[in-house]
């Protein structure tokens, strides 16, 4: 079976995994595990950090199994979990060093399509500086705009997933994205007029 067959919902695998079968945490992983990772990784800022937490937030899911009410979206449980390990971890984060690292690796990685060429090699550059600027003037939003920003862009969520998981209404949720977009937009303009 694929284990991104979604003819199965994710209300059936977890009722499937209270009745023990262990295997479909795996595939509750495997739909999960990337945008989960994106979200922690751009709010951690460090690679280990978001693998932690994402592997966190599945021990957690796994654990409270049997508490998990399936008259509400799955989805929406395992956001809430992640965001509110990512604030813990944060914490902790700050308790043992005020001075944030940041993952130089977050940056190396943006996806490029083809060779990287000496013609192309500045755009990548060049993207990776971008994304660099995007992910760390994300730090200087509110925390509500920035993880609505995390959720919509690096978990691919639509609006109704947000407002669910950030326990706001719909339009709550949209809005919290376009002023986090708008003030995100002036941070980064203020950051390219400095450099120029």
């Amino acid at each position: 079976m694929d284990v991104y067959n979604q003819e199965i919902t994710d209300a059936e695998l977890m009722a499937e995994l209270c009745a023990g079968q262990k295997g479909r945490l795996e595939m509750l992983m495997q739909r999960y595990y990337q945008p989960l990772f994106r979200v922690a990784w751009s709010k951690l800022l460090h690679r280990q950090a978001a693998e932690d937490v994402v592997q966190e937030t599945f021990i957690a899911v796994y654990g409270s199994r049997e508490s998990y009410n399936s008259e509400f979206s799955f989805s929406t449980w395992v956001w809430t979990i992640l965001l509110n390990l990512c604030r813990r971890e944060l914490k902790r984060q700050w308790r043992q060093k005020p001075i944030q690292y940041v993952d130089q690796n977050l940056f190396a990685n943006a996806s490029f399509p083809g060779t990287i060429t000496e013609e192309n090699g500045l755009t990548l550059l060049l993207l990776q500086e971008r994304r660099q600027q995007i992910i760390q003037s994300l730090t200087q939003l509110p925390e509500p705009q920035a993880d609505a920003i995390r959720l919509r862009f690096y978990g691919e969520l639509p609006y109704e997933e947000i407002s669910r998981t950030m326990n706001c209404s719909l339009s709550g949720a949209k809005r919290r994205v376009k002023t986090g977009l708008i003030k995100l937009a002036d941070i980064l303009q203020t950051v390219e007029e400095g450099e120029v």
